[in-house]
């Protein structure tokens, strides 16, 4: 526990690539298998659910403080942590020597469910009083569910190598799907012969760029393949010794959650891999997407919303085929594999096969091929995907090879109506706005974000905040209706579930619109026009 503690103390307060890769691989040299499995897991961005709730925390640092719950609850409020102030609070001056391993933590920390209230209390005020700061702060985090650090999956990839002694690619793709952190998982992970592979697995992602220069820049149009950038739940669909199985971009198995689409997929040829897009689309085509929102987050789909949100997965690329991973092939290779496969597929469900490819867009020149992407918003997708026809199927972000060539976001002047502080290194720090625009002579809330300002207008922002609230609600404040922000976002759809009627996609602020005085925000009805214009 205290080699992980310190590990993660390291990777905190450094920004240095390099350096965070080398602190893992020295912790992977000298930590026991067990420990390295549950210390990738939660590198990798897993948690535990969540074992003690943060009422009862509080509730038990009172009582064990001998502090005032007014000056407890103000220390809180100050630091923006409820691990971290428990750390500072309670933790022991010294790490104690004698702790057991991150492995024992974990196992004593997921038995508590089993105790009662009481035993519960006893034992987390016992860790509290009895781990210096860094340890007391790792197992609160664990407690809350809350551990989050800051590296990648490829920095994390590249130090598992590094001890092991294999190229990051083959870390990368066994740290895709499901797995359990335990002896066995390490030492296949850094075994040099991955064994019974599972057969869900799926690759790691191919991820593009944004296109921020002209296109003339990538030179021949005819070297790129263009196609539209569609909006919904990036996948893969794995069929592989007669199973199915669909993965999320975010490595979570979707599979019982689009059964239109599974069912049509047991179909593929045996050993086949296809990257693509989970979208709704009825007869019409394409749906937006806040009607694949109704179908997203549930275990099982019911009959009915099966008929009024059908989904088809639009397949992009081939990775796998015939049981050859075929990723390092030239895209347009690749293409042909795809279009053999999902026409093999199709001719067997003449009715009708949500299983789909995705078109290619034909143009002799990059102008005619940006007045194509003009027709994004009415075609419900962000702009185009260019990739070029030499490209193999990468990992991660790598620029040069695949570019997304989006659509200029809407945009809106709102007014900011309340702010809450930060996470982490911004606890400290008003940074999470909402704002409204005008319905009437009334600001109705539209957005919440949290991205756009430099580290200078955050502080300056913060300073305002603190002078012009106008009441609390718990850590949120409501401030004066002054400030006017430009919002940016991808998408807007009409919704029944807020209170201005409307949802946008990804809001963030363009810019701090000094220039502007809150009645010359706009109205709910400038926004709504959005709608219609599509």
């Amino acid at each position: 526990m205290k080699a992980f503690s310190q590990l993660y103390q390291t990777l905190d307060q450094t920004t240095s690539t390099n350096a965070k890769v080398a602190a893992m691989a020295e912790y992977f040299n000298h930590a026991p298998p067990v420990d390295a499995a549950w210390a990738v897991y939660f590198l990798s961005g897993k948690r535990l659910k969540r074992l003690i709730g943060a009422a009862k925390l509080r509730q038990w640092l009172v009582e064990c403080s001998d502090l005032p719950e007014w000056l407890v609850e103000d220390c809180y409020a100050s630091v923006g942590d409820l691990a971290e102030t428990i750390a500072l609070l309670i933790g022991s001056a010294a790490e104690n020597t004698t702790q057991g391993s991150l492995s024992d933590q974990v196992a004593a920390l997921k038995a508590l469910s089993a105790l009662e209230e009481a035993e519960q209390r006893a034992t987390v005020i016992g860790y509290w009083q009895s781990q210096g700061y860094a340890s007391c702060f790792i197992t609160n985090k664990l407690l809350t569910g809350g551990l989050r650090v800051g590296v990648s999956q490829l920095l994390l990839a590249r130090a598992v190598a590094q001890h092991a002694k294999l190229p990051k690619e083959v870390i990368l793709h066994r740290l895709m799907g499901d797995w359990t952190p335990d002896e066995s998982f390490w030492n296949t992970l850094i075994s040099e012969d991955d064994g019974a592979a599972d057969i869900s697995r799926p690759y790691p992602f191919c991820l593009a760029s944004p296109l921020e220069d002209d296109p003339q820049s990538l030179g021949n149009v005819s070297s790129w393949a263009a196609e539209w950038k569609w909006d919904g739940i990036r996948s893969q669909l794995i069929h592989r010794e007669g199973e199915t199985f669909m993965w999320s971009r975010g490595e979570e198995l979707i599979t019982t959650r689009f059964p239109d689409i599974i069912d049509a997929a047991s179909a593929l040829p045996d050993g086949t891999v296809l990257d693509g897009e989970v979208l709704p689309w009825n007869a019409d085509g394409v749906m937006p997407f806040s009607e694949l929102q109704r179908r997203i987050g549930r275990k099982t789909v019911g009959k009915k919303l099966l008929t009024e949100v059908p989904c088809v997965f639009l397949s992009y690329d081939c990775m796998e085929a015939n049981g050859t991973d075929i990723r390092t092939q030239p895209l347009d290779v690749r293409r042909q594999a795809l279009e053999q496969i999902v026409k093999s597929i199709q001719a067997t469900m003449p009715a009708y096969c949500p299983i789909k490819i995705s078109e290619r867009i034909d143009a002799a020149s990059w102008e005619t091929l940006a007045e194509k992407r003009e027709e994004s918003r009415r075609r419900l997708v962000e702009g185009l995907m260019l990739k070029h026809r030499d490209a193999p199927f990468h990992t991660g972000r790598k620029r040069g090879n695949y570019w997304k060539w989006k659509v200029d976001p809407y945009t809106v002047d709102a007014v900011m109506l309340y702010a809450q502080a930060g996470h982490g290194k911004r606890s400290n720090l008003y940074t999470d706005y909402t704002f409204g625009v005008w319905d009437g002579e009334t600001l109705v809330p539209i957005a919440k974000a949290y991205s756009g300002l430099d580290n200078k207008e955050i502080s300056q922002l913060d300073k305002w905040i603190r002078k012009n609230t106008v009441e609390r609600f718990g850590p949120v404040r409501s401030v004066k209706p002054e400030q006017v922000f430009e919002l940016a976002f991808e998408a807007i759809n009409t919704s029944s579930r807020h209170k201005s009627g409307i949802a946008v996609r990804f809001p963030r602020i363009a810019r701090w619109r000094h220039d502007l005085n809150e009645k010359e925000a706009d109205t709910l009805t400038d926004v709504k026009r959005m709608i219609s214009d599509v």
